[in-house]
């Protein structure tokens, strides 16, 4: 069965912003592609040459995907979705929702919920938006409390 990766533009700083989530989620970039590497460097604007075309991070089984706006393009910004995150420990998810939040704004705080020991929300400096989920309750578990 086929899982959704995210694929974030960015607008110019997405080796940046790719390198700042592989250090903080422990992944591993497997693709960092420079328009001017590209078999179509010759077609696109000179001013293009360092921008990203297409970049992949792989971490944890999953697969986030980006790449900088082209050139010329109006860049509006990241908006209309969150990307999830769950850690077995509240310990691990609050190390990645500190990260996160350096030059980030906090949208909630990390707290306890009733669907996880630890919660908390952030758009980071790049203007991704997270969800932090440390130790979420079974889902079982949340049927009985209503």
């Amino acid at each position: 069965m086929s899982r959704p990766d995210p694929y974030l533009m960015f607008d110019g700083n997405c080796t940046e912003a790719m390198r700042f989530y592989e250090r903080t989620l422990g992944g591993k970039i497997e693709a960092m592609l420079k328009t001017s590497d590209t078999p179509i460097a010759h077609q696109m604007p000179a001013a293009s040459a360092g921008r990203i075309m297409h970049a992949a991070l792989e971490f944890d089984g999953g697969m986030l995907m980006a790449s900088d706006t082209m050139m010329g393009e109006p860049y509006e910004g990241m908006k209309g979705f969150m990307l999830a995150l769950r850690y077995s420990t509240v310990a691990e998810a609050e190390r990645v929702f500190a990260a996160l939040s350096e030059g980030g704004n906090v949208t909630m705080p990390m707290q306890k919920t009733f669907w996880a020991e630890s919660f908390g929300m952030v758009v980071d400096r790049f203007g991704t938006s997270w969800a932090i989920n440390g130790v979420p309750v079974a889902p079982d578990a949340l049927c009985k409390q209503s």
